[in-house]
């Protein structure tokens, strides 16, 4: 009887050495695969980050962002000359004051 015993107790401490090697794998499978998660959600978010950071570049470089460029004259072309000022002159009997 004593074999009989001895058996189970065998048996029973196999079990639970398997059920215990079969929970460190599988936790040491879960950090594995939280630490590779973790890799790839870093990778996507940076690749979306400079999408972005690109998108808006290129808009206000190169797209309809643009501002427009302000007419300016060039030194070898100058306006046409005129006699009359722009503004005429305030006659003596005209008075700006109240």
């Amino acid at each position: 009887m004593a074999t009989r015993g001895n058996d189970r107790q065998t048996r029973e401490q196999r079990e639970r050495a398997r059920a215990y090697q079969a929970r460190l794998e599988l936790h040491q499978r879960q950090g594995r695969r939280r630490t590779r998660d973790n890799a790839i959600a870093l990778v996507v978010g940076l690749v979306v980050i400079l999408g972005a950071v690109g998108a808006q570049t290129a808009y206000f470089v190169a797209g309809p962002g643009t501002p427009e460029p302000l007419p300016t004259s060039t030194p070898g072309q100058s306006a046409p000359a005129t006699d009359a000022p722009a503004t005429p002159a305030p006659d003596a009997t005209e008075s700006t004051a109240p």
